[in-house]
């Protein structure tokens, strides 16, 4: 059931407004989540994002950036595009505090979902995407694959 109202699709103008430092969200999300979902969270937290992507408005590139930054999940960028393949690099300082922090396991399975959903979206063309951490650079790698 979504909170949503029936006509109303979430866009970077309508989450502006929204305020929150993404502190109760983390501890949400790499505590409460996980521990309540148990060894499927990943999974669940994939669907997730693309259940989210769902309930947006976003039809290019630039708009799914700013949503990115909106949402502070960091600066998305498209670093390389081929036949059946993207890659994108998520940076930014929230990043690199998500990266280097001792507390929680992190991941990305939540912005993976989001952004493979998104990307149907806007190409028509089904993607699965895949994360992988870069430590020392400070930065993920997000592999979009076509279907």
């Amino acid at each position: 059931m979504s909170v949503l109202k029936e006509s109303t699709k979430l866009t970077t103008s309508n989450i502006s407004s929204l305020v929150g430092t993404g502190a109760g969200f983390d501890l949400m999300r790499y505590y409460t989540l996980p521990d309540f979902l148990g060894k499927d969270a990943p999974y669940l937290l994939y669907y997730m994002g693309k259940n989210m992507a769902r309930q947006t408005s976003i039809s290019t590139f630039e708009e799914l950036y700013e949503f990115f930054q909106y949402m502070g999940w960091g600066e998305l960028k498209l670093v390389q595009e081929k036949k059946k393949e993207m890659k994108f690099h998520l940076t930014g300082h929230v990043i690199e505090k998500r990266l280097h922090q001792q507390i929680f396991h992190v991941e990305f399975r939540l912005e993976c979902g989001f952004l493979s959903e998104t990307i149907q979206q806007i190409t028509e063309h089904t993607y699965e995407c895949f994360e992988e951490k870069n430590t020392k650079e400070n930065f993920i790698e997000i592999k979009a694959m076509k279907g």
